[in-house]
């Protein structure tokens, strides 16, 4: 299998995660008392396929989920689906975001693996589920309904408790998984240990040539 040849057990997954972040939007939005904004179960999706099957298969389970949205299937939370979401509504910024989220938690859990220590691994999902969705979702929102950025961010900033329990539950997941199933992400280090070690090998070998040549 080369770099960039998806198997059949790498699309299963794709549709497995796609199917998971569209069941997570059934319930439609939770009310928890502690916190006076709904939340919504997808973006947990999105991390868990970040955080479980990497930056590749993740995004394609993202945009997988966001194309048949699209087409009209009412698998946002709520039942809610079409083009309109995608164009005119304050919260196409984070559906876009998503792709972006997911790239970052995959690359970033591929740099941790295969120890993903509990810190950094929450970082690394803070950073891509929460900042990189929320930079590109905020400003599409203060665009959308003419709000000032400042007004944007504040409003979305009622979303965090609810989004930090999400990134605290995908790492905890993600661990037991990555412990289960350790290939499903493939470490980027290792290819970089290989290359780096490739290059002394090669000039080791070159110069006792011009050696043994002068003392025949």
């Amino acid at each position: 299998m080369t770099a960039r040849t998806l198997t059949v057990r790498d699309l299963a997954q794709i549709a497995i995660f796609a199917a998971l972040i569209a069941a997570l939007g059934v319930p439609g939005p939770l009310s928890l008392g502690v916190i006076a904004v709904p939340i919504t179960l997808q973006t947990l999706g999105v991390m868990l396929a970040g955080a479980v099957l990497g930056a590749r298969k993740g995004f394609f389970a993202v945009l997988l989920f966001l194309a048949l949205t699209a087409a009209g299937l009412p698998l946002l939370a709520g039942g809610r689906g079409g083009l309109a979401w995608f164009t005119t509504s304050p919260s196409a910024g984070y559906l876009y975001g998503w792709l972006l989220g997911v790239l970052v938690i995959g690359y970033l859990t591929s740099r941790l693996l295969p120890k993903y220590p509990f810190w950094p691994a929450l970082g690394a999902t803070v950073l891509g589920g929460i900042v990189m969705i929320y930079a590109i979702g905020v400003p599409v929102t203060a665009f959308t309904l003419h709000l000032p950025i400042w007004g944007a961010l504040v409003d979305a900033s009622k979303f965090l408790p609810g989004d930090a329990i999400k990134a605290v539950v995908t790492v905890l997941v993600a661990r037991q998984v990555h412990r289960a199933y350790p290939g499903l992400i493939p470490r980027r280090r290792a290819v970089t240990a290989s290359s780096a070690t490739s290059t002394p090998t090669s000039t080791s070998t070159a110069t006792p040539t011009p050696a043994r040549a002068s003392d025949e």
